[in-house]
């Protein structure tokens, strides 16, 4: 039996210990829940009429980092009219009612806790995979089948997290989730607009971690769509932050 939801997942930082970015120590994995029918019907005819209005096709892959610096094909941002009616219609996108959880890894307080031996991805995942659990069990759909969609990172990474996808899903404590979750890769050409909206959200959680009392637009939206707590918080529901 499917569940009627699917899972994308993107990352914002890198998952080494050896080297912390000191300007952005941190690594979230985000991961979007998303109503099989609102992605079909909604969600993807949004973003492909983003592309077609701005740049006339739709091979453009949305992706943060490019938008943030309005670098190529995004240099039609550095109008700041343009910049307006884009983000607005992305935002538009936000509006939309699907699902958000995070797992965010503080790197420098990670490595003295554990050491440099574990992989924050991997306890990201765990973490992340947990609450996208607990999202579908609220909704009566916990052991009906829900692929969880990744961005390929080569072909030893792939190999790499599918087997600690399995180890996660065969050790869990957490009846239900072994049966529920379902492995997929898809790569950049994929063009996938899920995986396109994940990168979207990744960043700005970090940043928002980083720096609590920066505005930050994104964040603001993205905490919309993140499950909270009975008392209203996000924090241990719709985002993990470890340690």
């Amino acid at each position: 039996m499917r569940s009627g939801y699917v899972v994308y997942v993107d990352e914002s930082g890198d998952h080494s210990l050896t080297r912390i970015n000191p300007d952005y120590p941190m690594f979230v994995l985000a991961f979007c829940i998303f109503p099989v029918d609102l992605y079909v019907e909604r969600v993807v005819p949004l973003v492909q009429r983003i592309k077609f209005d701005f740049f006339n096709h739709d091979m453009v892959v949305l992706h943060e980092r490019e938008m943030r610096q309005s670098a190529p094909p995004f240099d039609i941002l550095l109008n700041a009219d343009v910049r307006t009616a884009f983000m607005q219609r992305v935002d538009a996108v936000f509006d939309e009612r699907f699902g958000v959880v995070a797992s965010a890894i503080r790197k420098h307080e990670f490595r003295a806790r554990v050491g440099a031996d574990t992989s924050p991805y991997h306890v990201a995942l765990e973490f992340g995979l947990e609450r996208v659990f607990l999202q579908l069990q609220s909704k009566g759909v916990a052991r009906s089948e829900t692929v969880v969609v990744f961005e390929s990172r080569g072909r030893t990474e792939d190999r790499d997290l599918e087997r600690e996808f399995d180890r996660i899903l065969s050790t869990t404590k957490m009846r239900g989730m072994a049966e529920t979750f379902r492995f997929a890769i898809a790569s950049k050409q994929a063009n996938s607009t899920g995986l396109q909206i994940a990168d979207l959200v990744a960043r700005p959680i970090g940043t928002h971690l980083l720096h609590p009392g920066q505005p930050n637009r994104a964040w603001d939206r993205i905490l919309n769509r993140m499950p909270k707590s009975p008392a209203g918080s996000e924090l241990g529901w719709g985002l993990k932050v470890y340690p």
